[in-house]
């Protein structure tokens, strides 16, 4: 069940995290909606981020009506904006109209999502995922090449690291994933992205942007079922992030998941693996706002005051 108050934007993002795995999902997402509808949003800006949670929770149990519902609702919230959170819930419509059999509907509303390319980094992956679910891996391909294209074309030289690359690694890091999983031999570009990828490997998980993987304590209690490489338990886990954040202040506490994560790492790949740790940090977008009020709810979302929490962990 959902907390009786207003729903703030921390509670979404751990809503996002925690939803699937909750013991009634369905549910989850019709008090989502619920709450849309009454106004118990802390922000109502966040009524789009409600809606598409409930859509994304309702798709993923093959609930296409309903989350073609709440998708339609989301995209309607987010008429007013052309940045990429209402790209990827266009992108999300997309997707649920492919798998409701709706084709010619799904590449109409994909394809004005094209620009979006070579503007935000994560459009590559919203984008691609949705036209493979369509099984267009192809038009993916053709796509990201094209973005690929013009974003080289706009530079004098090679990028000398994925900070260097910025946008341009994204595109490069989704093209040749779709490549790989068609089958295709390496090109120039491909060799580029896996450079890139080894750099980044090499500067290890928490260089440069200094992302810090937080997992909510429902998360980690399957994710030390299959590593401890992130604390011995819940407690140690939110102790390491709070004297990491104490110690090197601007590094960017992320909301991670372990399906994410493993989805990240592939079939056979180690979750503690700094190459894999550091690239899904890259993709993720849910930044944890530290620090917190000392008498304001903490950052890890126990609901206790921080000055109780986890600002004494750090001691």
């Amino acid at each position: 069940m959902l907390t009786k108050g207003d729903l703030t934007s921390a509670d979404l993002r751990e809503l996002r995290e925690s939803a699937l795995g909750a013991a009634d999902p369905l549910g989850v997402a019709a008090e989502l909606v619920a709450a849309v509808d009454a106004g118990r949003l802390a922000d109502p800006q966040d009524a789009g981020l409600a809606l598409v949670l409930a859509a994304e929770i309702a798709e993923s149990r093959s609930k296409l009506d309903a989350a073609l519902r709440y998708v339609d609702r989301a995209v309607e919230a987010y008429a007013t904006r052309d940045d990429s959170e209402a790209g990827s819930a266009r992108a999300l419509r997309a997707r649920i109209l492919f798998r409701a059999g709706r084709e010619d509907e799904a590449m109409a509303a994909l394809e004005p999502l094209r620009p979006l390319l070579g503007q935000y980094p994560d459009a590559a992956a919203y984008l691609s995922a949705a036209l493979a679910v369509g099984g267009r891996h192809l038009v993916a391909e053709e796509w990201l090449t094209e973005a690929v294209q013009e974003a080289l074309g706009e530079r004098t030289a090679e990028p000398r690291n994925p900070e260097d690359a910025g946008l341009l690694f994204f595109l490069l890091q989704q093209r040749h994933r779709i490549r790989h999983a068609i089958g295709r031999q390496h090109d120039a570009n491909d060799n580029l992205a896996e450079r890139l990828e080894s750099k980044l490997a090499q500067a290890g998980p928490t260089a440069e942007a200094g992302e810090l993987l937080f997992f909510p304590q429902a998360e980690f209690e399957r994710l030390v079922k299959l590593t401890d490489a992130f604390g011995a338990d819940w407690d140690e886990h939110r102790a390491r992030l709070e004297r990491e954040l104490v110690s090197t202040p601007g590094k960017a506490l992320l909301t991670a998941s372990v399906d994410g994560l493993a989805r990240f790492a592939g079939k056979d790949g180690d979750l503690a693996d700094p190459k894999t740790r550091a690239g899904y940090a890259k993709g993720l977008t849910a930044r944890i706002s530290w620090p917190p009020e000392r008498n304001g709810a903490c950052w890890c979302g126990s609901g206790n005051k921080y000055k109780k929490c986890c600002l004494p962990r750090s001691r």
